[in-house]
């Protein structure tokens, strides 16, 4: 009896002290679930400070930057050699932005009436940060007066800018050009373009224009590139196995599943190389390319150069190119894509940003346009960080430029070639109706004299063949530029 209720008692014992076993268990889960909440929590209120903080405050839809205006007057924006592109006056006895150079810098620059756009966005909350010395702020506030806001100094280059902009002459369409060393945004343009200092008076008709003139074609316009993507056609086929030395026989036309490309004006290459055909900007070619890649291989290739993804870039509004060919999409449409044709679209930032990598070894310099941003006495108070990406190997690129560079020596950019400086570049001619007789006209590429390297993108609306339009004026850029 007595070992029976020691039993017991053993028992007895046992199961309060499994039950406080148990519940400290689960405590200690409890505790550690709790800590792993709360680091996480402390880990992205420091990843929101230092990455996501400004973005949010910077937003023109934040009340809190237009509280700021009733404390900073708005700092100045510059161009790189100190040129002034906006100011704030006082006319009538209200502040109101100037744009010195009007027209020239419109979009890149932006208006801030009726909203904001451009650099004006991007970089607002910057320019009503004051970082003037500490004794002209403390005197302001006992005086009741605003301090001086903090300037924007871009990248943009007055004398390229300028010959970019008169170089569009009357055509719609975009440019950009950027230093390939740095990724500096050297100029950005876009037409037809509006008057900023006028948007107040003219919003009404801007807002509704038929043209949509307050677009900035280069960020945000969406094109079909038309032979400028037979770069990255080129390098998918150099990816799978194709060479520089594979020939090709064209004939003006080349016909399959009851769809047939013809190349440009009709013209019949011949018997030639794929370097020949990429010079002469053979669709006869580039189609038969784009049949024989393997299924996925192209879309894998505009992955990498990022189409259909955020371009890395510190400009805000930038529109997403689109490559949307699937692997069971028909031959038809194979080969319209290969050449640029089918449902393809991209920025023209894109293409000179792809020229960029290019020119780099295969590596982006992710593109930028505030350089630093100064006080009102010109003191420093951020420059820009800089920063990369890899978008394919070095061998790869190497190829690519040698393509390119047969363009301009003996393909259709031989407009752009000189002795001042090497150029590469490709042409397009891009159909964007039923009427064939309609095409927008691409000159994409980079230049390069000693130390100084520029890649550009150039499209004119409607204008016709690259090598007519788009490519003088690249020649134009590179040698505004690097001579």
């Amino acid at each position: 009896m007595s070992q029976k209720r020691d039993t017991r008692r053993r028992r007895g014992q046992e199961e309060p002290d499994n039950k406080r076993h148990s519940l400290n268990t689960e405590a200690g889960i409890a505790a550690y679930m709790f800590l792993i909440l709360f680091l996480l929590l402390v880990g992205y209120f420091i990843y929101f400070m230092a990455f996501k903080s400004e973005d949010f405050i910077n937003n023109p839809a934040n009340p809190r930057v237009k509280g700021f205006e009733k404390l900073v007057v708005r700092g100045e924006i510059k161009a790189n050699d100190g040129t002034v592109l906006a100011r704030t006056i006082t006319r009538n006895g209200k502040e109101v932005r100037e744009y010195p150079k009007g027209r020239e810098y419109a979009h890149v620059v932006g208006f801030n009436s009726n909203g904001m756009s451009g650099i004006e966005s991007d970089k607002s909350f910057y320019m009503l940060r004051s970082h003037a010395f500490i004794l002209e702020r403390i005197m302001n506030d006992l005086k009741e007066q605003k301090n001086p806001g903090d300037n924007i100094v871009t990248t943009l280059d007055s004398r390229l800018q300028q010959s970019a902009y008169y170089g569009m002459g009357s055509y719609k369409g975009a440019c950009v050009a950027i230093d390939a060393d740095t990724g500096a945004i050297l100029a950005m343009v876009s037409k037809p373009d509006f008057d900023p200092n006028t948007v107040d008076q003219e919003w009404k008709s801007l807002s509704k224009s038929e043209d949509s003139a307050l677009l900035n074609r280069a960020s945000q316009g969406l094109y079909p590139p038309g032979s400028t993507f037979k770069i990255l056609t080129a390098l998918s086929f150099l990816k799978n196995g194709g060479s520089l030395s594979d020939t090709f026989d064209c004939k003006g036309s080349y016909s399959t599943g009851g769809y047939t490309i013809h190349c440009y004006g009709g013209e019949v290459h011949g018997r030639q190389t794929f370097l020949q055909a990429f010079g002469n900007s053979c669709n006869v070619a580039f189609s038969q390319v784009g049949l024989s890649l393997p299924k996925g291989a192209l879309k894998s290739t505009a992955d990498e150069f990022y189409f259909n993804q955020k371009l890395p870039t510190d400009i805000l509004n930038v529109k997403q190119s689109r490559f949307t060919l699937k692997a069971s999409d028909d031959d038809a449409l194979v080969m319209q894509t290969a050449i640029g044709q089918g449902n393809t679209l991209v920025t023209p930032l894109h293409m000179a940003m792809i020229c960029e990598a290019v020119a780099n070894d295969g590596v982006l310099k992710k593109p930028y346009v505030c350089d630093h941003i100064e006080n009102n006495r010109g003191s420093l108070v951020r420059g820009h960080v800089s920063s990369e990406l890899r978008l394919c190997s070095a061998s790869e690129a190497k190829t690519l430029r040698r393509l390119m560079r047969y363009v301009v020596t003996n393909g259709t950019g031989r407009v752009v070639n000189s002795s001042s400086y090497t150029a590469y570049g490709k042409t397009g001619t891009a159909e964007f109706s039923e009427d064939k007789s309609k095409a927008h006209s691409w000159f994409v590429g980079f230049a390069k004299n000693g130390k100084k390297k520029i890649a550009v993108a150039v499209i004119m609306e409607g204008a016709g063949a690259g090598s007519s339009h788009a490519a003088p004026l690249a020649r134009k850029m590179f040698e505004t530029y690097l001579r």
